[in-house]
């Protein structure tokens, strides 16, 4: 017998290589569907379950994909245990684990029955995946690595085999039906070989005997996910309590006394990101009447000298004219202005780690005098020295060693308590952002951007309810790449 299954997740691994016993690697199945198939393609079982999300949330990036939303879970699923255990009951009574990209959906599963320490034949058994290069053969492709034709999706090898489209892809009962509809068609055209089925020939011309004509659907109905999801929310908008309305109108008047100032700036040294020049960064905060201007380049410092000369010659000026106008009796407004030297460092889990790419997510250091200024100096310098694959990297260590008089703010959407937010959960993001507090106390900021995109809304609302249950400070902020010349306030909040 076949057993061919599918799963929906939080999100995806951090290392694909890395065993299924690695809980922290592996997501969390929300949803899983499959069917179980006798050798000749009978259905004898379907299944399809979401899951309780029991101790974490669904992430805003995967609901995105699948529709799955934490409530929807949290209403209709079923708990982990149950799903677990009927699971392996079918796999008792197959021979073949079948799946599209199945290594992925193996890791998943074999991580949760390893989470509640219930024994499972699941990552023993055969597999037949339907993604392989032999597929990619089959449907040429072009894409792949190395002038290789490229894996096909479901969808693409779906719509090779049948010529039509698949388009209920990311809803796990949808894509085994799918799936099984292409196994068994792969079968039947005679791309599998008796030696993989572990059958005789005799099998296989069984089957193509009895098979005749191309595989149909189940026909299953595969419910909308997302239209589910939308029906909950609104529900549960409409039963919650009224709240009080702000009144928000004086807010612009003043807003417009309150002094801003940019903390967190690009500038041509950032390669390839920015195109502001140190010169016209200085120039713009001067325009605009800030007090203060930071530089924050992505992972490197090499502006900082430019940046504060550019400033102190600036501020030297200033004290010119406000003696030239002192001697002539009148008066002068031109201020002084603040250099912050910052660095938008990369934080990956290990710095000394060259066995994967981790890139790791984003968070923002500036100094507060010269001790600090020596700390990201060193900060800077060990991600190009010691921690450098791909791009300069720093881990968590370094921040532990390095963090006097320093200033941190949590980052724009790649940041790492926002990116935990979008594509892991609300629960990892809210303990990463405790550890930052327990680093740096009042010198942590929660950093909100706003440039209209519904990322950075989800981003905010969950990094307000922060600021609320744990009174970590706010700072508004735009992450800025470019200056617009033609507008005085570009970028202000």
């Amino acid at each position: 017998m076949y057993i061919i299954f599918d799963t929906e997740t939080t999100g995806l691994p951090k290392s694909w290589n890395a065993p299924y016993t690695d809980t922290d690697n592996w997501p969390r199945c929300i949803q899983i569907a499959w069917q179980l198939h006798d050798n000749f393609g009978e259905l004898i079982e379907h299944k399809d379950y979401l899951v309780k999300p029991e101790g974490f949330n669904i992430p805003y990036d995967a609901e995105r994909i699948h529709g799955i939303s934490t409530e929807l879970a949290d209403q209709q699923g079923v708990s982990l245990e149950k799903v677990l255990v009927e699971f392996n009951e079918a796999l008792a009574k197959a021979e073949f684990v079948v799946g599209q990209n199945v290594g992925f959906d193996n890791n998943v599963m074999g991580c949760e029955f390893h989470r509640l320490g219930v024994q499972t034949s699941l990552n023993e058994m055969p597999v037949l995946d339907t993604c392989t290069e032999k597929t990619a053969q089959l449907c040429q492709l072009p894409g792949g690595r190395g002038g290789k034709f490229k894996l096909p999706t479901l969808t693409e090898l779906h719509e090779f085999l049948f010529h039509e489209p698949f388009n209920e892809a990311h809803n796990a009962t949808a894509d085994v039906e799918a799936t099984t509809r292409c196994f068994f068609e792969l079968l039947r055209t005679g791309n599998y070989s008796g030696q993989e089925l572990n059958a005789s020939d005799n099998y296989l011309r069984e089957f193509i005997e009895k098979n005749r004509t191309p595989f149909k659907a189940v026909g299953h109905t595969h419910i909308n996910l997302q239209e589910e999801s939308a029906k909950i929310k609104a529900v549960l908008e409409k039963e919650a309590p009224d709240t009080d309305i702000i009144d928000v109108s004086g807010n612009a008047k003043r807003l417009k006394e309150v002094d801003f100032s940019h903390l967190h700036n690009h500038s041509q040294f950032s390669i390839l990101q920015s195109t502001i020049t140190v010169s016209d960064l200085v120039k713009k905060a001067v325009a605009i009447g800030s007090q203060a201007v930071a530089l924050t380049d992505s992972g490197n410092m090499m502006a900082a000298f430019h940046f504060v000369r550019e400033v102190l010659s600036h501020n030297k000026n200033i004290e010119a004219q406000v003696a030239a106008a002192a001697d002539k009796g009148e008066e002068f407004n031109g201020k002084p202005i603040i250099p912050i030297v910052g660095c938008e460092f990369n934080v990956c889990k290990d710095h000394l780690d060259k066995t994967q790419k981790d890139n790791g997510s984003r968070i923002v250091l500036m100094a507060k005098n010269r001790k600090g200024y020596h700390n990201l100096a060193k900060l800077s310098s060990l991600a190009f020295t010691e921690g450098f694959y791909y791009i300069p990297r720093i881990d968590h260590k370094l921040i532990e060693q390095y963090k006097e008089d320093l200033i941190c703010l949590t980052g724009n959407v790649t940041g790492e308590v926002p990116s935990l937010i979008l594509n892991v959960g609300e629960n990892q993001a809210e303990e990463t952002l405790l550890w930052y507090k327990q680093q740096f106390g009042d010198d942590l900021y929660i950093e909100l951007n706003r440039h209209g995109t519904e990322e950075e809304a989800r981003i905010n609302d969950t990094l307000i309810s922060f600021h609320q249950k744990h009174g970590i400070k706010i700072v508004a902020t735009n992450d800025t790449y470019y200056i617009d010349k033609s507008d005085a306030a570009a970028h202000d909040i």
